[in-house]
């Protein structure tokens, strides 16, 4: 009967855990943004890689595209959610790949650093394609596949500079935060 109890709370926490980092990565991707060609740019690449510093791949991941989600339905960006759902689940998942492959090297900053850039450069390749079948199939349907695909360019700046600023903000937050009474009262 003890074990059953044990176990419910610890689904609860990751429950718990995961709506907060959504919620929050939601928040600071809905209010802090810049319009761009297509969509928008913003810092929520700096939480969904906090999220798989602070809570690990799975829930990262869960966090990551359900919080990136809700902030483009929420910003009116609905046609992009599909696409921010499974771009950022899966930027979390490259991430926290990386970074936990070795148990003994997740603090390594050269491991983080590794895992973000490369999760940083998958975010801003999908958006390019996401962008370019957005353009092509929903908003310029007389657009041709190269007039789509050249179009979808337009993004890929605001996307690097996007994912260097969310490397930048999560290295440091994340090192902070894990040194924090915070994160060890709630492990």
């Amino acid at each position: 009967m003890e074990h059953k109890k044990i176990m419910y709370n610890t689904n609860i926490l990751d429950i718990v855990q995961v709506a907060i980092m959504a919620a929050i990565m939601c928040v600071v991707t809905f209010t802090i943004k810049v319009p761009t060609y297509a969509g928008y740019t913003h810092l929520g690449d700096s939480m969904v890689l906090l999220s798989v510093v602070l809570l690990g791949r799975k829930k990262g991941v869960l966090s990551s595209a359900i919080g990136m989600g809700m902030a483009d339905i929420i910003s009116g960006y609905l046609i992009w959610a599909p696409f921010t759902i499974v771009i950022k689940g899966l930027m979390a998942f490259i991430a926290g790949t990386i970074i936990y492959k070795n148990k003994k090297n997740h603090e390594n900053l050269s491991t983080k650093l590794l895992g973000f850039v490369l999760a940083g450069i998958w975010m801003v390749a999908a958006y390019y394609l996401a962008g370019a079948v957005i353009t092509r199939f929903i908003m310029f349907e007389s657009a041709t596949l190269n007039q789509a695909l050249l179009i979808s360019l337009k993004d890929i700046p605001s996307n690097i500079a996007q994912a260097v600023v969310g490397i930048v903000i999560a290295l440091p937050l994340g090192k902070a935060l894990k040194k924090s009474s915070l994160m060890k009262s709630i492990k």
